[in-house]
């Protein structure tokens, strides 16, 4: 079976790309919109990996890292930010993100970080 991650952004164009990109890559991928959904579907389905972009139309993502970390510990966690600075990356990292990307970065360096998460074969 293929790995399974939850991709959570409230950006539709952003969710649409990198949900086509990493389905390419040979991934299943569910796509959430607010954190509430994203809390939902981790309810009931159980993912590999969840990448989580901090600001979530007026919810912060670093609270629904901490939602997995308590609810899902073992469940990677990467956080996916448009903003700069090394504070953020801090307090991701302090609050157990198990990873860090910038939606700047190229398709390929965001695929690596995903892939590092990953259940090996």
């Amino acid at each position: 079976m293929n790995s399974h991650i939850l991709f959570v952004d409230d950006e539709a164009p952003i969710r649409e790309l990198l949900s086509l990109f990493f389905r390419k890559k040979g991934l299943q991928v569910t796509t959430a919109t607010t954190a509430q959904q994203a809390r939902e579907l981790a309810a009931k389905t159980s993912f590999d990996v969840a990448i989580v972009d901090v600001n979530l139309a007026g919810e912060n993502g670093l609270e629904l890292l901490g939602f997995f970390k308590t609810n899902q510990p073992r469940m990677p966690v990467i956080i996916f930010t448009g903003l700069t600075g090394e504070e953020l990356v801090d307090q991701a990292k302090a609050a157990g993100a198990a990873g860090f990307m910038r939606k700047t970065e190229p398709l390929g360096v965001l695929f690596d970080e995903v892939s590092k998460h990953l259940p090996k074969a």
